[in-house]
């Protein structure tokens, strides 16, 4: 799941802790595919000594992808789980750990929520079937035709959860990988591999934090060891490491060029060529192949850097702990959802809910001479204090929301009506007016086909400057546009 909304906030707020990631990529001569080799440095300049896989965000999009055919059989999703391992590896190069850790039996909270989501899912399937056999009777009842429908086989993503066969496969399979690797790939010769899978109770980020809670615990531990985490939870793997000196390394999409709707470069970068065919008949032509797939690395060190000037309090009549305030910073980003509770409606990453919450925050700490959390136990008066000012002013937030939204909507009718009253921006004349089909006149020749062209320039920028001029439009209350949508799905709200 994840916190819709907060990774794309963090990093247009913060924009120094975002690091792409530098890849080296395998050559293929005469059919031959030469490995990339793993024991050189890492071209990112950075040597890691572990890395973390959330394994979770890795069986899903490779078990049922969104960007590409689904495998046809459970042998090809385990051969695209290991393409995958591979390629992170390869980026991220540890010398010294891999841990893999696989989500086992949730907490109680989240099991809640992922069965009502899982339950949902299934009566929808059944509906949307149910659907189509009874517009399919009805077509053969007025005597039409409709093709023979193709029963595919069809993935259950509901089966990747700890307790079934698949799951069972998927951790023999890995144990036979790790062990090919460790015997017939150099890179891996020194690694240390840990496969924690889905018969370990807890969800996958929390037993990577456990282990290395554990590992720095031991009287022999390296303060200065450079951890990786990598998953497609950012958001909780952000929560869970900003106590440590962790990168944590996720996928992102890859750039779309507006202009023409086609994927691999940016809009900037277009020089405006047709597509490229994708398949034998341009089957594939919304896809993105995987190792389009972009990285990015983010340094917790650059975050932590900032919070501690966003949340530094002068003339508090204690001394300063920046380690605690990071705690409770983490803690109110709960309020905003997290896996286990919804949040609250009031309570919106895009309307500024966090940096909200901070100032909230401070006249708290500062009113009650100390902090929300302490070694994992939350001091409830002083929460109750920020509910408190939060409810003070949620109802000038819904007020507002529900002008904006109706503000918007107003604009919209008004500009549907202006488009309908108003006419071309400019009109061409003589050679270049649009004449009516059928008549057999000729069209005025050009007696100055640059002057011509000048007074078509000028016409168009009148009529723009007019338009320009008018009510401005207010960004306020309007729907997200395409590129600020985040990964994850943001489920319907429907207290609004």
């Amino acid at each position: 799941m994840g916190v819709p909304a907060f990774f794309r906030w963090l990093s247009r707020k913060y924009p120094s802790i975002i690091v792409h990631c530098v890849e080296e990529k395998g050559r293929e001569c005469n059919g031959v595919r030469t490995p990339v080799d793993t024991t050189k440095p890492n071209p990112n300049e950075v040597e890691f000594d572990n890395l973390y896989l959330d394994m979770n965000g890795i069986i899903h999009p490779c078990t049922h992808p969104e960007d590409k055919p689904a495998p046809k059989n459970e042998d090809e999703m385990m051969v695209a789980i290991f393409e995958y391992i591979d390629r992170l590896f390869n980026i991220v190069r540890p010398r010294r750990v891999l841990y893999m850790a696989i989500d086992g039996v949730a907490p109680r909270a989240k099991m809640n929520q992922q069965r009502s989501r899982r339950f949902r899912a299934s009566k929808e399937g059944v509906e949307l079937t149910e659907e189509k056999n009874r517009i399919r009777e009805e077509i053969l009842q007025r005597g039409g035709s409709v093709p023979s429908e193709q029963i595919k086989e069809r993935f259950d993503s509901n089966c990747i959860t700890p307790g079934t066969e698949f799951m069972d496969n998927l951790a023999q399979c890995l144990r036979y990988y790790v062990a090919d690797r460790l015997t017939n790939d150099p890179g891996w010769k020194n690694v240390t591999v840990f496969l924690s899978d889905a018969s370990v109770p807890g969800e996958g980020e929390h037993k990577i934090m456990d282990f290395i809670r554990r590992q720095r615990a031991q009287p022999h531990h390296d303060p200065n060891t450079h951890h990786c985490l990598c998953g497609a939870d950012g958001q909780s793997l952000l929560f869970t490491s900003l106590t440590f000196n962790v990168w944590t390394c996720v996928r992102v999409k890859p750039p779309v060029c507006l202009s023409l709707a086609q994927l691999h470069h940016h809009q900037g970068g277009c020089q405006g060529t047709a597509r490229e065919k994708q398949g034998q008949h341009d089957e594939f032509a919304d896809t993105v192949p995987v190792s389009e797939q972009e990285f990015i690395f983010i340094r917790l060190c650059v975050l932590r850097e900032y919070l501690s000037r966003e949340l530094t309090m002068a003339s508090l009549p204690f001394p300063f702990d920046f380690e605690r305030s990071v705690d409770d910073w983490v803690f109110m980003c709960f309020f905003v959802g997290n896996d286990f509770l919804p949040h609250l409606p009031s309570l919106e990453i895009r309307s500024g809910a966090i940096d909200r919450l901070v100032r909230i925050y401070k006249d708290v700490v500062h009113k009650t001479g100390g902090y929300l959390t302490q070694n994992g136990y939350v001091n409830l008066e002083r929460v109750e204090m920020i509910m408190q000012a939060v409810g003070v002013a949620e109802d000038n937030i819904f007020k507002k929301r529900k002008e904006d939204e109706e503000g918007f909507k107003r604009r919209q009718k008004e500009k549907k009506k202006r488009m309908k009253r108003q006419g071309p921006a400019y009109m061409t004349s003589g050679q270049f007016a649009p004449q009516a089909l059928g008549r057999g006149g000729r069209p005025e020749a050009v007696q100055n086909a640059r002057q011509q062209a000048f007074n078509m320039r000028m016409q168009s920028r009148e009529q723009h400057n007019m338009s320009s001029a008018g009510p401005s439009n207010d960004s306020r209350g309007q729907k997200r546009k395409a590129e600020d949508s985040d990964s994850e799905p943001e489920p319907e709200d429907n207290v609004r």
